[in-house]
């Protein structure tokens, strides 16, 4: 760790802050974008700090999803760069299987993160030339509890990610009148403990579906509220994957016709969902997709509890009463509990102080494949909505940029030592 960062000067106990020199990128976040980016600056031999406000890697996935969840897509587009699967690993990995992955990954890598350290805010100093990010140590057992730190480095990749916070919507009469238990989906874990029970899940996006799902195998009584239009697609077609079959079609066909393809074949599989209660949006899913970033629910079996009524289908919600909900179309249902799986959001703008790279709403203002790249050594890694294949093309760029630099002021400054030493043997 030396190698990487080293202290400027001793600590300041009257903020208690201590300021670290840090010899390359600094890399805010260690789930598979940071840890993608990290990997590629080790294979161009660029040092680098890891910065995790979690206590472990990749904490979305250790902590805040739920049992059943698999990887929605094949696991060769979803392999992060330098390091494939095993190949003893099913085609859709289990969380534990990624997680795992992850794990060794971080290993075969060397990348030791830097727990428990909260960002509070990151500048560039137009001075120096330099970004400085200050942290809060969140984790009781550190030696000085609650201590500040600020990290100074010219290079600072942004690996936040798209899902940092969750997003809990306001709700007539949810947390003032509502006695029922309410959870946001990054809480749910299985629907072992709902059976028997009424269960409201809020959203109907790929969290929405599977946390039906699970309530229906579960025997729980699960209740889903669509607001909105929702494309759902078959996760495979004939026994391919309908991510690559939809990859493949777009290499040769124009985007609207591979939209008209991949509904013929949705209404083929999965039927007319409108009678259910599922109505398309007007856009096609890739056509939305590329628009608003909005991807496609992939269905693994919670269309089946649909149809079959384990599942039911309801409109948007009026309010909540004490142990009810009324929705806009009149009903009222009796429950005995709430899942929001009402997504989540970036929280960059909460701690980055910049406005060239990131717009407000703590995504790249320029869309895929130019997001990668700011101003003033600023990076964004996994920014994309692209998932893992799009946080791993940010990487290698990231990597691929930064180490070009990196090797330009290596060789100039073994250069400059060279002619220094020759100097010093002419004047001996």
């Amino acid at each position: 760790m030396e190698n990487m960062f080293r202290l400027m000067g001793s600590e300041d106990f009257s903020d208690r802050r201590r300021c670290i020199w840090v010899n390359g990128p600094v890399i805010v976040g260690a789930g598979p974008s940071g840890l993608a980016t990290a990997a590629c600056l080790r294979e161009q031999s660029v040092p680098f700090v890891v910065l995790e406000r979690a206590e472990c890697i990749a904490s979305l996935w250790q902590k805040r999803t739920y049992d059943r969840l698999k990887l929605h897509l094949p696991k060769k587009v979803c392999q992060l760069p330098k390091m494939p699967f095993p190949e003893n690993y099913p085609e859709y990995p289990t969380k534990r299987q990624f997680i795992d992955y992850l794990e060794s990954y971080a290993t075969r890598f060397d990348i030791t993160p830097q727990f428990n350290e909260c960002v509070q805010s990151a500048r560039y100093d137009e001075t120096s030339g330099l970004w400085r990010i200050r942290t809060t140590t969140l984790s009781p057992s550190s030696a000085v509890v609650g201590s500040e730190m600020e990290y100074i480095c010219r290079w600072l990749v942004v690996a936040t990610g798209e899902n940092a916070e969750r997003v809990v919507p306001e709700i007539d009469g949810l947390t003032t009148e509502f006695d029922g238990e309410v959870i946001h989906s990054c809480e749910y874990k299985s629907g072992e403990k709902y059976r028997g029970k009424s269960v409201l899940v809020v959203g109907c996006g790929n969290s929405g579906m599977e946390v039906s799902l699970d309530l229906a195998n579960h025997n729980a009584n699960p209740s889903m509220v669509v607001r909105s239009s929702v494309h759902v697609l078959p996760r495979e077609i004939l026994g391919k994957s309908s991510f690559e079959i939809t990859m493949m079609l777009m290499k040769w066909l124009p985007l609207w016709l591979v939209d008209k393809l991949l509904l013929i074949l949705a209404w083929l599989i999965l039927g007319n969902l409108s009678k259910y209660g599922l109505k398309r949006p007007k856009m096609g899913p890739m056509e939305l997709k590329v628009v608003t970033g909005k991807t496609p629910v992939l269905d693994i079996g919670a269309m089946e509890k649909i149809r079959s009524g384990e599942v039911d289908i309801v409109p948007g919600i009026k309010r909540f009463s004490r142990s009810h909900v009324e929705l806009v179309d009149g009903q009222r249902l009796d429950l005995d509990a709430v899942v929001l799986a009402t997504g989540y959001r970036s929280n960059v703008p909460s701690w980055l102080q910049e406005n060239d790279l990131f717009s407000k709403n703590g995504f790249p203002k320029s869309p895929f494949p130019n997001a990668w790249k700011g101003k003033s050594g600023l990076y964004a890694a996994g920014f994309t909505r692209k998932g893992l294949a799009g946080a791993s093309a940010d990487a290698v760029n990231i990597a691929q940029d930064i180490g070009n630099v990196w090797r330009e002021e290596t060789k100039r400054q073994k250069m400059r030592t060279r002619v220094g030493h020759r100097r010093c043997i002419s004047v001996a």
